[in-house]
């Protein structure tokens, strides 16, 4: 599937779990809800996926886990929050560049319209 099918199924998939259960519940279970989702749709993921951070020359498990990776390319990070603040877009950011991967979604199911809770962040990372 190429990258924009794929992140307009990843963000249908995320209206859908929204649209179903609305804001105001835990990040955990919406989490569970779109893993549930994603899997319906044939799309392949790996839930709480740990990221080593690279200190020195050398990778540290320092309990850095990635709510949801789609297809080894697109990171998804989760909140139910009252505000996304600049807080998340470098948790995110962080994930990134540490996973060397171009896409991420900031996905916060605590909001009326989920459009308004999706921040997308690319970096170019691969880019020649």
């Amino acid at each position: 599937m190429d990258v924009n099918s794929l992140t307009g199924s990843i963000i249908g998939a995320a209206i859908e779990v929204h649209k179903a259960l609305g804001p105001g519940l835990l990040e955990g279970v919406y989490e569970e809800c779109l893993c549930h989702e994603l899997a319906s749709r044939d799309i392949g993921f790996s839930r709480q996926y740990n990221l080593p951070i690279r200190y020195k020359d050398i990778y540290l498990e320092c309990g850095h886990r990635i709510d949801i990776l789609v297809e080894n390319r697109i990171v998804l990070e989760l909140k139910a929050v009252e505000k996304l603040t600049l807080l998340h877009e470098a948790q995110l950011l962080s994930y990134l560049k540490s996973g060397s991967w171009d896409i991420g979604f900031l996905i916060n199911f605590n909001v009326p319209v989920l459009k308004q809770g999706i921040k997308r962040k690319v970096l170019n990372l691969h880019q020649h």
